[in-house]
């Protein structure tokens, strides 16, 4: 393991070990806007395989879209994401939070150029992590998501953080400070939203591949 002394060696590091496809602008598991919002909750305390059969059945029964999940019958839903777990839960919070984006924005895609983390915070079942993932991947806003193979990996060069917010301010510091060497590293101005998806996702996929150490 190399020395690091921020969050841009790190990347360097971590884009030499060819961990996520190139052409794949943001990682992410799918590419769709409003699949990504109601997959960054269900996710929640499951693996991503599951989310996939909750998605699956929510296209089946024709459930996503923010309009439909806003009136789905409770039931319904509650079947349908049952493969990702706390399936009550997560419905309910799923059913509401469709509501509140209507009332508040009006359309999702009013929701995506206008939300902000103060608002997702606000809502039920939705932490930090959750809300980042949201804002990046879902909204295509400049927030880093900073997750338990985050603060896994960083452990292993030496630093720790009391809190993620402070994890999340050194990863996203050594970006914005280093952003002129980064677009020469990647060949083309890649936005800084792209950035960030792309980094967590290299610390994902490293951290899958290498467990232990």
């Amino acid at each position: 393991m190399i020395n690091i002394d921020n969050s841009y060696d790190l990347l360097v590091y971590l884009k030499n070990q060819d961990l996520i496809d190139e052409n794949l602008e943001y990682w992410w598991p799918n590419n769709n806007k409003f699949e990504i919002l109601i997959g960054a909750i269900l996710t929640q305390n499951t693996k991503w395989l599951n989310v996939e059969k909750s998605l699956e059945n929510l296209r089946e029964e024709e459930l996503l879209s923010l309009e439909a999940l806003s009136t789905a019958h409770l039931e319904t839903l509650i079947l349908a994401i049952t493969p990702s777990g706390f399936k009550n839960q997560k419905s309910v919070r799923l059913i509401q939070l469709a509501k509140n984006i209507i009332e508040e924005y009006d359309t999702f895609e009013n929701f995506c150029k206008g939300t902000n983390r103060e608002w997702l915070l606000k809502q039920k079942g939705i932490g930090p992590e959750t809300a980042d993932a949201i804002l990046c991947y879902s909204c295509r806003q400049d927030y880093m998501v900073v997750d338990s193979y985050t603060n896994r990996l960083v452990k292993r060069f030496g630093y720790e953080f009391e809190s993620y917010d402070e994890l999340q301010a050194w990863c996203e510091y050594g970006i914005n400070e280093n952003y002129d060497k980064i677009a020469k590293l990647y060949g083309y101005e890649i936005s800084i939203n792209k950035l960030y998806a792309r980094f967590h996702g290299k610390i994902v996929e490293f951290m899958k591949r290498n467990r232990k150490g």
